[in-house]
């Protein structure tokens, strides 16, 4: 009885990683490192999105009650740094290079309008702002996606060399039935599940957090462009 005893403890997982291969270790090893990562970012990544969306919220409610862009603009500065004020400043700082009393009503007439080609440049600096907000959001996810990616194939790369093991000290030992192998392989699928283990919550907030990214880009570049409509309305083009 003690022996079928001390038998299923040294089958247990832990007594199979105890007592692993060196090739099985590591590879473990490397899946714990990658599963931390992957942690580490989706938790930084969530409390980001959660501030953007909590500052877009408290934006659009100072634009909403504004009286128009100077009061809003005035009303914005004074909210801590966010994605769309930043667009918006960056707009509110062109009109202000390029035209005469910036954000400041004139009488029809008395000031220029602006140049075609000042308007496309208002566009273009608009955009590019955009994207560089929509690069700052992704920054990091790319990881998740390489470790949902590479997680499986380095667990499979472990049962791999694993099996090759078991099978090499069956041939060593020349002993063939299913006690003498069964270890080996028990052995080499523990890196199989170490790399799901890592890959699977990679993989689900990967296809969060892009979503959540085109989502608040797309809120951003919406505001863009109704920053130039009312730019247009107001009659500061």
């Amino acid at each position: 009885m003690h022996g079928v005893l001390l038998q299923a403890a040294e089958l247990s997982t832990y007594g199979l990683i105890a007592d692993g291969s060196a090739e099985t270790k590591i590879v473990l090893a490397i899946c714990a490192v990658l599963s931390v990562v992957s942690w580490v970012v989706i938790f930084a990544k969530w409390r980001e999105f959660r501030r953007v969306d909590a500052a877009g919220r408290r934006f659009f409610g100072e634009v909403e009650r504004a009286d128009g862009l100077a009061e809003a603009y005035h009303a914005v500065s004074r909210l801590p740094a966010s994605a769309h004020q930043r667009v918006f400043r960056v707009g509110v700082s062109f009109v202000n290079d390029v035209r005469p009393g910036g954000l400041r009503r004139s009488e029809p007439g008395t000031a220029p309008a602006m140049a075609p080609q000042q308007i496309d440049a208002l566009k273009l600096l608009l955009g590019k702002e955009v994207s560089a907000e929509r690069e700052a959001l992704s920054h990091y996810v790319p990881w998740l996606a390489t470790i949902g990616a590479t997680g499986p194939l380095l667990g499979l790369l472990g049962t791999v060399l694993g099996v090759m093991d078991s099978f090499l000290g069956v041939a060593t030992s020349g002993s063939g039935n299913i006690a003498a192998v069964a270890p080996g392989v028990a052995e080499a699928l523990i890196t199989t599940a170490a790399g799901l283990v890592a890959a699977i919550p990679a993989v689900i907030f990967y296809n969060v957090f892009v979503v959540r990214v085109r989502r608040i880009a797309a809120e951003i570049g919406g505001f863009a462009t109704d920053l130039i409509g009312t730019l247009a309305r107001e009659g500061l083009l």
